[in-house]
């Protein structure tokens, strides 16, 4: 069932009317005999009644249309009343011009080009669309019947094709919040992604229900585009994954007292255990209970420790202080010396603790009893060095001076491990 040839020809001359307007191209595919002379004859006719068009070029780029069109010309007198009573010879176009190659074509804006084979399937028609067809300003529109096989073909045949598609997907996932979009070539295409990963706890980890706020701690393993948490020792039993350990030593030259480096790292780690190695009997330090030093012999000294970022980073400092005693201090040290330079140090860190107070609060005494007096403006707060606590009926100032306190305590003791 056909449509009234007038509603055929306004779509026809509307579609190349809002393409031209935009700025586009229009190739139209046609055979050389027949439709075309009939199409030109119209577009020649629509640019006439419509002078904003007439600096807009129509091109024929067929040989073959050519020789045709002086055949229409010449039989007027053989085609309808119409075509006979014209004043004219309507096909002496006076806005359509004949395109002998692409090379003579000059593709500089708007335009309006017919040209054969009316398949696409090779020729000028083929080498216009390949140009034109990845701009969305720009449509090509196929007039007549196309062969099966042929490009034209499968251009007319895709949106079939994808809305039959289209309702196959949407039936399949009919039972889901899914959006099936068919957009058209070169239109572009916002899909919005929640950023957020959301994992799944498994195995031990999901035993207990953590608290609100509570971090839960383990593997993440992708599987696809799920994640999941577990445990190490889990790893083995939901994934194909195993875990391993991996024990390093490492041993350096040092012919020095085992105590100084005793000494030493307590200036630095907050936990230190001297202990003895219960295979060989030699005397050992565990620092942090990551990292074990051992004294092996007079002339050498072990480092063993699982790695891992923390215990790799912890050994790397150790192996550092163990060669700059070597090269900087004496051999030997009397653990009466070690001791007396330990409370020396320890009576440097409290005039250090005493002169940043003073600097932060002003006027700090100390009191009868040995706690810090802080005085500011009348406000008066007493601390007690050893235990960092703070009486004041000033609640600002109490709270004030904890804070600078536990701050300037961190900065001058040994360094704990973890953050508390």
């Amino acid at each position: 069932h056909h449509q009234p040839r007038h509603t055929r020809e306004k779509r026809f001359t509307d579609v190349i009317h809002s393409t031209i307007s935009q700025g586009g191209r229009v190739l139209i595919p046609a055979f050389a005999l027949g439709r075309a002379q009939e199409l030109l004859l119209i577009l020649d006719e629509y640019w006439a009644n419509h002078p904003e068009l007439q600096n807009i070029p129509i091109y024929y780029a067929s040989p073959l249309a050519k020789k045709c069109l002086t055949v229409y010309e010449t039989y007027t007198l053989s085609m309808n009343d119409r075509i006979q009573n014209a004043k004219s010879n309507p096909f002496s176009f006076k806005h359509v011009s004949a395109l002998s190659s692409i090379e003579v074509f000059k593709d500089v804006g708007p335009s309006v080009v017919m040209a054969s084979p009316g398949g696409l399937q090779s020729g000028l028609s083929r080498q216009l669309f390949d140009m034109w067809c990845s701009d969305k300003k720009n449509a090509c529109v196929l007039p007549g019947y196309v062969v099966e096989g042929t490009l034209a073909k499968t251009i007319i045949n895709e949106p079939k094709e994808m809305g039959r598609l289209k309702q196959k997907l949407m039936t399949q996932f009919a039972d889901r919040n899914t959006k099936i979009l068919t957009p058209k070539n070169c239109q572009s295409v916002e899909m919005y992604f929640n950023s957020q990963k959301m994992a799944k706890t498994i195995g031990k980890l999901a035993e207990k229900t953590p608290e609100v706020g509570e971090t839960v701690s383990g593997l993440l393993v992708k599987k696809g585009f799920t994640y999941q948490i577990m445990a190490p020792e889990d790893l083995h039993v939901f994934s194909q994954l195993t875990t391993t350990n991996v024990t390093q030593r490492i041993t350096i030259p040092y012919s020095g007292a085992f105590n100084v480096i005793s000494h030493r790292l307590k200036q630095i780690y907050e936990s230190v255990e001297q202990s003895v190695d219960e295979e060989s009997g030699v005397p050992t330090l565990q620092i942090h209970e990551c990292v074990t030093v051992k004294h092996e012999s007079e002339k050498h000294i072990s480092l063993h420790w699982t790695s891992d970022p923390i215990s790799d980073m912890v050994s790397d400092s150790i192996v550092a202080l163990i060669l700059n005693i070597s090269r900087d201090i004496p051999k030997v040290m009397a653990d009466s010396d070690a001791i007396k330079i330990e409370e020396e140090n320890e009576k440097k860190a409290e005039k250090v603790m005493h002169a940043l107070l003073v600097s932060l609060f002003g006027d700090v005494k100390v009191g009868e009893n040995g706690k810090l007096i802080i005085n500011i403006d009348g406000n008066i707060a007493e601390l007690n060095k050893e235990s960092g606590e703070v009486e004041s009926e000033n609640e600002g100032l109490k709270e004030r001076v904890r804070t600078a306190f536990r701050r300037i305590q961190s900065s001058v003791k040994p360094i704990p491990l973890s953050a508390p």
